[in-house]
């Protein structure tokens, strides 16, 4: 999306930290601004921010564990602004601990904000992005735990994996339509997501003062400002990067992580039990989905 000035983007998780830093880039760059947040009076305050900023900007109450609650956001977006250019599905919690110790309502509340929100998001904006034919951009806030998994943050990993690969599909789905998928993926930064049990909904068990999560108060402290975040990803929606990293220092834990199972395919190609298979995995059956897979594989134009 090369010119941004004029189009609307609706930030889930917009009253603090990256959701906010996002919209102020974007509100800069002259782009009206829809936040949607759990938490009312952050929200108002970082509306009337926007506002002294002279950004065109509104706020909308919604519990993305609610797909109810996101589809009313959707339909007041429109109302307000006509149109939603980019849709930033940004709001998140963190949530881990021992194996075979994580309550089930942990498991619930993760799964129903970081992932199903997500899914909500998607299914309520997407009508959308498409009605007016404008194409349009979706980011999805994932995390450097959806692509390298530390033990005892499992639960956070299982959902930011899961951002990763949605995105990649619906990338590949909805490239031909004008509308690109990017996937957000930093490393610690100093937001409130170390306080995320503040805004725990009653049915996960409700709300519980903050303390040393699965994501770690102190990690989260020393994080780099959301500003930063705020700026790179504006800067790749105008550059169409499908990949949105902003800690380039953690590139190793990747590279680590992708030669183990670069391993795994090097005994499989030297087991003795495969010995003399024949079989070839029919992917020329999928001539669409083959095509899809490889564009879902360029970043920048090279492959990844």
């Amino acid at each position: 999306m090369q010119d941004v000035r004029g189009k609307t983007a609706f930030i889930t998780g917009g009253a603090s930290g990256i959701g906010l830093a996002m919209a102020r880039a974007f509100g800069r760059a002259g782009m009206n601004v829809m936040l949607a947040d759990i938490e009312p009076e952050p929200l108002a305050a970082a509306v009337a921010e926007l506002e002294a900023m002279q950004v065109t900007a509104a706020g909308v109450p919604c519990d993305v564990s609610e797909r109810a609650s996101v589809v009313q956001a959707a339909a007041e977006t429109v109302a307000r602004f006509g149109k939603v250019h980019v849709l930033c599905n940004n709001a998140g919690v963190g949530a881990g601990g021992l194996v075979g110790e994580v309550k089930p309502a942990d498991w619930d509340w993760i799964l129903s904000v970081n992932l199903m929100g997500v899914v909500y998001g998607v299914d309520a904006f997407l009508p959308h992005l498409r009605a007016h034919g404008e194409g349009g951009a979706i980011i999805n806030t994932a995390s450097m735990a959806g692509m390298i998994s530390a033990p005892g943050m499992e639960p956070y990993s299982a959902t930011k994996f899961a951002v990763v690969a949605m995105s990649e599909g619906w990338a590949a789905q909805l490239a031909p339509e004008g509308i690109s998928v990017s996937v957000l993926c930093p490393g610690f930064v100093k937001t409130r997501i170390d306080q995320s049990r503040r805004t725990r909904q009653t049915r996960f068990g409700g709300p519980e003062a903050s303390g040393e999560s699965v994501t770690g108060a102190s990690f989260v402290a020393s994080g780099i400002d959301p500003e930063r975040v705020g700026a790179r990803v504006l800067e790749a929606l105008l550059a169409g990067e499908r990949y949105i990293f902003t800690h380039p220092d953690m590139r190793g834990l990747v590279e680590t992580r992708f030669a183990a199972i670069l391993q795994g395919f090097d005994a499989a190609a030297a087991s003795p039990a495969l010995a003399g298979m024949e079989y070839t995995t029919p992917r020329g059956s999928w001539p669409k989905a083959d095509r899809a897979f490889a564009r879902a594989l360029k970043v920048n134009g090279s492959q990844a």
